[in-house]
């Protein structure tokens, strides 16, 4: 008998037996920092850095308040009511660029002391009042949890910002810049879906116009041995 053919009678025997209860199993795929630097640097490559503007939000600076809303600042000193001594700054494309390289630091991702770190570098604008448009750079200093979203049934990841390193803007603006940058990543970004449970669950045809299905059902990950080990739990069902 053909290998094929013994493979079919395995299947058949353990999984279309009636009631029997489907079969798990799991898969490991491992990921190391070797394989992001080449992801990232096809990114950076064949495409425009991703790029996006920067949150409407309103800082307080001393009673003063900013308004930062889609390229335009309004600035109201304090005492002012809102409806008086609002000036829209001149147009300037408040946004922020990831970038590959910045200040000697490339954007990447490292495996260290079972976390995931990512260093982003980028580029961007500021509109600060009076002054006009503003360009700055630096990196930021950020960690990626993993979790696996039982609702939506797909493993995502959550970049959390520990610090901003800001180089230019000439040393204006700089906590104002700083905390605009952190902002426009914790939610602008989050949550970054990686794959979903159905584009990796399969259906092996089989004889007899039977099929089986190797069903995702979940995901759990760990960093070992500086790299990054993704478990797909698996069961085996008939296919309807």
């Amino acid at each position: 008998m053909k290998l094929s053919g013994i493979l079919t009678l395995i299947l058949s025997i353990f999984l279309f037996v009636s009631n029997t209860p489907a079969q798990k199993t799991e898969i490991t795929i491992s990921f190391s920092e070797q394989f992001f630097d080449a992801l990232l640097d096809a990114v950076f490559l064949h495409s425009a850095p991703p790029e996006f503007s920067l949150a409407k939000s309103v800082w307080h600076s001393g009673g003063d308040e900013i308004a930062f809303d889609s390229g335009n600042v309004l600035f109201r000193p304090r005492g002012i009511g809102a409806s008086q001594g609002v000036r829209p700054a001149a147009a300037c494309k408040e946004s922020i660029r990831l970038l590959r390289e910045s200040d000697g630091v490339r954007t990447a991702v490292r495996f260290r002391e079972g976390k995931i770190l990512a260093p982003l570098a980028f580029s961007g604008n500021y509109n600060p009042p009076l002054i006009g448009c503003v360009p700055f750079g630096g990196w930021a200093q950020t960690t990626i949890d993993l979790e696996f979203d039982q609702p939506g049934q797909r493993l995502v990841a959550r970049a959390r910002v520990q610090n901003v390193s800001l180089s230019g803007a000439g040393g204006v603006a700089g906590t104002v810049i700083a905390r605009m940058v952190q902002s426009a990543i914790d939610k602008k970004i989050n949550p970054i879906e990686l794959v979903r449970a159905d584009k990796v669950s399969f259906i092996l045809p089989m004889q007899n116009s039977n099929s089986v299905r190797m069903k995702a059902t979940g995901f759990t990950h760990e960093i070992a041995a500086g790299q990054l080990n993704v478990r797909i739990a698996y069961e085996f069902e008939k296919a309807r």
